[in-house]
């Protein structure tokens, strides 16, 4: 029988608080490690209510919105007083910014990282200094140095993390991220929840849910939808989210005349999440570079709904086992053009709901995730 693992868990924000896919991860193992042997207890950025919507399990550590040198602080301070009422057996690092004021607090007690991405190189990529992206990079190397253990979330973050941090292939272990996949299992039928969403009933619908930022693909989405209402004339795209880059994509959509097949949707409620996935015919994953995994490939797929994916990162390490058809041959609007053409006109067969539904859950359920994690960490502590 194995023995209880105490866990601090050291996060970013409370996924109720500031929706993004790593607080998603964090708040999934937060309420399902317990049922692996690892009890937990978390530190985030956040509200005063953070430790009654986690039921007592994570606490704010400051306010997401003070000064760097507040929270900074305020983390070395909780982390202090949580290590005084009990020592944890291991400490699990989800965000390096706010692990780093802890490790002297921490210094010999057994550390895994959970590599979510690189942080540095993304706030590159949307345009902060070259500064700033060193010292991120330097934050990111002295919490990531002598971690007993890296969980990754795909083979291709497993090779970043090794060539541009230096981290020693044998503390890698690949383990995916994870949805609670009954929650997206919606029994209405896509006409229901179209007529519920105020989606048109009739159209070939493909949805998109991502951070607003150039990297992500979206506007060679938007560029491809110029090429696929050529042959398929009534399709209409949705994306969801919000972001710095939604001006660009208003003025791209009305230059193209777009307007009738393209729809920015702002902000989807997470409750709502599954319904929309739910009202597509299939859903687009754009990304240019810098993903390590696409939770929402997995939030689709648990909602019966096929999701193409470009070919960069770990997209294809996590849709690919199901069907190399879910997996575009290239980035760029007119690889997407004719995957979600092809898709829409049948021509690109893609899984069935019924298939997707049991690759997700087979795969990347909370409870199989979490059983993965409990494994790394009794490997950080030395048990069998």
């Amino acid at each position: 029988m194995s023995t209880l693992i105490n866990s601090l868990q050291i996060g970013m924000h409370w996924f109720g608080e500031r929706p993004g896919g790593l607080d998603r991860v964090f708040k999934a193992l937060i309420e399902s490690l317990p049922a692996q042997g690892v009890s937990v207890r978390g530190l985030v950025a956040g509200s005063d209510d953070v430790f009654h919507d986690s039921g007592g399990q994570v606490h704010a550590f400051a306010d997401a919105e003070d000064r760097l040198p507040t929270r900074m602080w305020q983390a070395r301070r909780h982390s202090q007083k949580l290590k005084r009422a009990m020592p944890p057996d291991v400490v699990a690092s989800h965000f390096a910014l706010y692990t780093a004021p802890t490790l002297g607090v921490f210094a010999k007690i057994p550390r895994v990282v959970h590599f979510h991405g690189p942080w540095a190189d993304e706030a590159a990529a949307e345009g902060r200094s070259s500064v700033s992206r060193v010292v991120r990079h330097a934050i990111e190397k002295s919490v990531y140095r002598n971690a007993s253990r890296h969980i990754v979330l795909s083979r291709a973050f497993g090779d970043l993390l090794r060539e541009r941090y230096g981290v020693p292939e044998e503390t890698i272990r690949i383990v995916p991220g994870c949805v609670d996949v009954e929650r997206f299992n919606v029994t209405q039928t896509k006409a229901e929840v179209r007529e519920r969403l105020g989606l048109p009933a009739d159209r070939p619908l493909v949805f998109c849910i991502r951070r607003l930022v150039s990297r992500m693909g979206l506007e060679e989405l938007v560029d491809a939808m110029f090429v696929v209402r050529q042959s398929v004339p009534d399709a209409l795209l949705v994306i969801a989210g919000r972001g710095p880059l939604e001006p660009a994509l208003r003025s791209t959509i009305a230059a193209r005349r777009l307007d009738s097949h393209v729809q920015l949707a702002g902000y989807v409620a997470d409750e709502t999440l599954p319904l929309w996935y739910r009202a597509a015919d299939v859903t687009v994953v754009p990304t240019l570079s810098l993903e390590g995994f696409g939770l929402t490939t997995i939030e689709s797929l648990a909602a019966g709904t096929p999701v193409l994916v470009t070919p960069v990162g770990g997209l294809p390490e996590a849709v690919a086992p199901l069907s190399p058809e879910l997996v575009l041959p290239s980035v760029g609007y007119q690889a997407i053009a004719a995957g979600i053409a092809d898709a829409l006109r049948g021509r690109r067969v893609l899984p069935d709901e019924t298939a997707c539904r049991a690759y997700a859950r087979a795969r990347f359920d909370n409870a199989v995730v979490a059983a993965q994690v409990a494994r790394v960490y009794r490997e950080a502590l030395g048990e069998p």
